[in-house]
């Protein structure tokens, strides 16, 4: 290959950026071009294209969201839409491309290859951790870490004045940034899409506590829970339980910004180089994850077609720790 390109697409992840550089410098070091696409699908239709060397990602690996943006694509979804961006790629000259996101955009990036021939290898980039075929997804750290810091927080406000805090965290179709949150918090309890919420065991676990002489309670909420996210499920509990003075927090968009953790920029710089080797392997229609600690290569038919499972023993933990 003597030119690639590389784009983030859909939700923006910390440790994105991080992946971008690593992606570019690898590539540079083979001498191979690199091109970076702006707006993801949307900028490879407008060819939204820029030369990217060493100095362009310079000083980008602390910082989070995406230099190159991201955005989601309407146009993409049409097959003339695809076939724009694909004309549009060999007309640059790109051999290969690199696409950091995550589902949506592994799809997109599965049909350039099946329809237009693209050789295409992808990079996890989603705070959410559910792509299957990799423990650690890029971002997911990070979004933890910021999670835990504001709990930190309001556990504070809460000892202070005797009060029952739901804190709702991202996760719409998954629990793991719940899950890990709330286990690194010491939460009281933990709700998540994978497991059914039933209100009333709730109240007896919060009178429990009571009971103990527990002074606050810190319930982590899960935007996909069940019983819908932390405002309907406060809602809920106070029209039987009056034991604490009851608060909501969501934490929102919060958790998908920020510096990226050391744990974060480290894997995208292992993928995004890593993606780039395999790229000149002759691989291409796979994503990269981690397994073990080691890199491997997942087929984008499993990565999406799969989600990666809840681990029973941390939710185990989470209630006996509680």
């Amino acid at each position: 290959m003597k030119k690639i390109a590389v784009m983030t697409s859909g939700g923006d992840a910390p440790g994105m950026n991080a992946g971008i550089r690593a992606v570019t410098r690898t590539a540079l070091s083979m001498g191979i071009e690199v091109m970076g696409i702006y707006r993801g699908y949307q900028g490879m239709i407008e060819a939204d294209f820029i030369p990217l060397d060493h100095f362009k990602v310079s000083n980008i690996i602390h910082r989070g969201g995406t230099f190159l943006k991201t955005a989601r694509s309407q146009d993409f979804r049409t097959v003339e839409g695809r076939a724009t961006a694909a004309a549009n790629l060999k007309k640059e000259g790109v051999e290969g491309l690199v696409v950091i996101g995550g589902d949506g955009s592994f799809r997109g990036a599965a049909a350039l290859h099946s329809e237009h021939g693209i050789k295409v290898v992808g990079c996890p980039g989603t705070i959410d951790n559910d792509l299957f075929g990799t423990d650690y997804t890029i971002g997911y750290d990070t979004a933890v870490n910021t999670a835990v810091h504001a709990i930190d927080q309001i556990r504070d406000t809460a000892d202070s004045h005797n009060r029952l805090f739901f804190v709702e965290v991202m996760g719409r179709d998954a629990g793991f940034i719940a899950l890990r949150t709330g286990l690194a918090s010491g939460a009281e309890s933990v709700l998540v899409p994978e497991t059914t919420t039933y209100i009333d065991e709730l109240i007896v676990h919060l009178q429990k506590g009571l009971k103990m002489q527990k002074s606050s309670a810190i319930i982590i909420v899960a935007e996909g829970d069940d019983e819908g996210g932390a405002i309907d499920v406060a809602r809920k509990v106070n029209e039987k339980f009056t034991g604490w003075e009851t608060k909501v927090t969501v934490l929102g968009h919060i958790q998908r910004g920020g510096s990226p953790t050391a744990f974060d920029r480290i894997l995208a710089s292992r993928m995004g180089h890593q993606a780039v080797k395999s790229l000149l392997a002759g691989a291409t229609d796979i994503m990269i994850g981690q397994r073990n600690n080691e890199m491997v290569e997942v087929p984008f038919g499993q990565a999406v077609k799969h989600h990666e499972t809840l681990n029973p023993h941390l939710l185990e933990l989470v209630e006996i720790l509680a």
